[in-house]
C-alpha cells in the first residue's frame, strides 16, 4: 500500500509510470525503515499520508504514515530514501530540471507539516544500566 500511494505522489512530480520509457532513468530505494504502531486486519480500510522531508539534486527523503480510515489511529510509518537512476548506465545521475523543480516544490509545500517521532529514529537494543 506504501508503494502504491508513493507511486501517486512521485507521478505528481513527473516520476509516473511512463518516466522510465521516456527519459530511460528511474529511482530506486536506498533505504527503508518501518516502525509498525498498530495491527490492522484484513478488509480494513486505510489511508495513507506522503510526506516529502528533503531533497538534493539525486534524492528524495521522504516519510510516509498508514492510517486506519474510519478510526484515525496510526499503523505504520514508513520512512524512505530513494536515488535517482540513468538506466543506461544503471548509475545515480541528477533530476532533470523540471523533475527537481517539482520536488522542490512538494518539499516546501509539506516544509510546515509536523515530522513524525518515527523519522530518524536510531533502531538497537536499549542497554540496561
Amino acid at each position: 500500500l506504501f508503494d502504491r500511494a508513493g507511486d501517486e505522489a512521485f507521478a505528481a512530480v513527473g516520476l509516473g509510470p511512463d518516466y522510465v520509457k521516456e527519459r530511460t532513468a528511474s529511482f530506486f530505494t536506498l533505504e527503508s525503515h518501518n516502525t509498525y504502531v498498530r495491527e490492522l486486519h484484513a478488509g480494513d480500510s486505510v489511508r495513507i499520508e506522503t510526506q516529502f522531508l528533503d531533497c538534493d539534486a539525486k534524492r528524495v527523503h521522504y516519510v510516509q504514515q498508514m492510517f486506519h480510515a474510519t478510526e484515525g489511529w496510526l499503523s505504520c510509518v514508513a520512512e524512505i530514501i530513494v536515488m535517482h537512476i540513468d538506466m543506461n548506465l544503471r548509475k545515480s545521475a541528477p533530476f532533470p530540471a523540471d523533475v527537481l523543480e517539482k520536488i522542490e516544490a512538494m518539499r516546501a509545500a509539506h516544509g510546515n507539516l509536523p515530522v513524525p517521532p518515527q523519522v530518524g529514529h536510531r533502531i538497537g537494543i536499549p542497554k540496561k544500566g
